[in-house]
């Protein structure tokens, strides 16, 4: 055998997926956690071991001038019914109970509705709050106290109605797997400002993960060092984070140098960008060893704190996590993105009732959403930090009628055509609102913001040029928008 062919051999086995999965999968939580460092450089250049032994954690400078450093993404995930908390439709009342009319049927494209629906009236009572008069629902008490801190987008839109591909396109730009999120973006783009914390953290809540899976906060074709690492506010901040019993800190060290040694040599001869991945997860595991329980641990707070937020230690709640993105973003973490599911209120069950369950999810989310505004902003952090709230979707102005037949509670189907979210803080105007939906909510006929003009608008806030943060990948540059996405001016402070 030439020594040209056993090369050759051994380069197969090293990027074979037998190969990487034997001997890449471990189980040190090191290979489950992604930061922002590593991997590429803002231009998609492959980091050299000597670009890795410099300073891999120091910030990337942004495009131009940024008005916000750090964002919280709030995903509703189910979609929340804006017609029950920020689109005020009287008119809705005036129809509630009467057949939908053909021309809101003909042509279109529904997730359960069949046959004509009846018209659903809101669910909830209205009024005005603040000086900006912003109407809101009676179901977020707590919120309408600060309506004149955020700017409402009224007439959001998406391609996507059902829930798996309407999240990934949110977080990714688009609607089928395989693409970096939001968060795994910006950490590319923008770098970390904690050397010992990742720069995207993925925080849950809910009975279950988001429909699209880990999808929606994975690296897709970056390398993996920017996918978000998922935290959680109730038992150990990382899965296998800590040493196992009888293995000390030294010991973890001399094993993390000796791994290290290994793939820096399979670095140097076969060039993957991901065995320098690996190396950055190691060595921020290790880091996090110390730093990710003190950070994780809000029974430091005052009770003035927790009284604030509503917060219980030791829960897995969305309280908690709202508590939890204060204290990341305050040490300096670029992206925090929480989930809470349960939103999808189609009226089968209870706990898809709008009259039942949506009301669970309110009473969960009002406090501590509101919270999180108003601490940044005691704490002069609101100014640099973005808050979005909102889900993949809206819902419909008619009753669902799964199979043709009105559902046993009260619920509506999915909508895609026109649906509320807000931001807060990171230079946009406050005591805002823009866009605005038909006199039932069903069709945008002003300040119309796509999904991808959100994306586009907020990177833009973080100093980034949507169409410039780009990864070359299968032959042609990539982005978070895709080939579309306009900055909405207008709603820019």
């Amino acid at each position: 055998m030439s020594i040209r062919y056993e090369a050759n051999l051994k380069t197969v086995e090293f990027v074979t997926r037998k190969h990487f999965l034997k001997k890449c999968v471990t189980g040190l939580g090191a290979m489950a956690l992604g930061s922002l460092i590593g991997g590429c450089d803002s231009s998609g250049a492959i980091q050299t071991l000597a670009g890795m032994s410099a300073s891999p954690f120091t910030p990337k400078p942004p495009h131009f001038l940024a008005k916000a450093k750090s964002v919280i993404f709030l995903h509703m995930a189910g979609a929340p019914s804006q017609l029950e908390l920020f689109d005020y439709k009287p008119e809705l009342h005036k129809l509630h109970g009467q057949d939908c009319p053909p021309s809101l049927l003909d042509g279109k494209r529904f997730a359960f509705i069949e046959g004509v629906p009846k018209m659903l009236g809101p669910q909830a009572t209205f009024k005005k709050h603040g000086e900006s008069g912003a109407i809101v629902s009676n179901l977020l008490p707590h919120f309408s106290q600060i309506v004149d801190d955020v700017t409402f987008l009224k007439a959001v839109q998406t391609e996507e109605f059902n829930h798996a591909p309407g999240q990934l396109l949110m977080q990714t730009g688009h609607s089928r797997p395989g693409f970096p999120s939001f968060g795994s973006w910006v950490t590319y783009g923008l770098g970390s400002e904690n050397q010992n914390l990742p720069g995207f953290v993925v925080l849950l809540s809910g009975a279950n993960q988001p429909d699209a899976g880990r999808s929606v906060f994975g690296s897709g074709f970056l390398p993996s060092v920017y996918q978000g690492v998922q935290c959680r506010s109730e038992g150990d901040p990382v899965l296998y984070l800590s040493n196992p019993e009888g293995v000390s800190r030294n010991m973890r060290r001399m094993a993390i140098d000796a791994i290290n040694n290994i793939n820096e040599q399979q670095f140097r001869e076969i060039g993957d960008p991901e065995i320098m991945s690996r190396i950055s997860q190691y060595e921020m595991a290790y880091r996090m060893q110390i730093s990710a329980p003190e950070i994780m641990d809000i029974k430091k707070e005052p009770e003035s704190i927790h009284q604030m937020y509503g917060t219980t230690p030791g829960e897995a709640s969305f309280a908690n996590n709202c508590l939890l993105a204060r204290r990341l973003v305050e040490r300096g973490v670029r992206f925090v993105q929480l989930f809470h599911w349960g939103w999808d209120a189609h009226g089968v069950d209870k706990s898809e009732a709008l009259n039942y369950g949506f009301l669970e999810r309110c009473r969960e989310v009002d406090k501590p959403m509101s919270a999180l505004v108003l601490d940044l902003k005691q704490r002069g952090l609101l100014d640099e930090t973005i808050i979005v709230w909102g889900g993949e979707f809206g819902r419909t102005p008619m009753l669902e009628n799964r199979g043709g037949t009105d559902n046993p509670f009260v619920g509506r189907d999915h909508h895609n055509e026109a649906f509320t979210m807000w931001v807060a803080g990171g230079g946009f105007k406050q005591g805002f609102s823009y866009g605005e939906t038909d006199e039932i909510g069903y069709h945008a006929v002003s300040g119309k913001v796509h999904i991808h003009d959100l994306q586009a608008t907020l990177l833009h806030q973080l100093g980034m040029d949507h169409e410039k943060l780009t990864y070359h990948f299968q032959g042609r540059d990539f982005r978070l928008t895709d080939v579309h996405g306009h900055i909405v001016k207008d709603i820019l402070a």
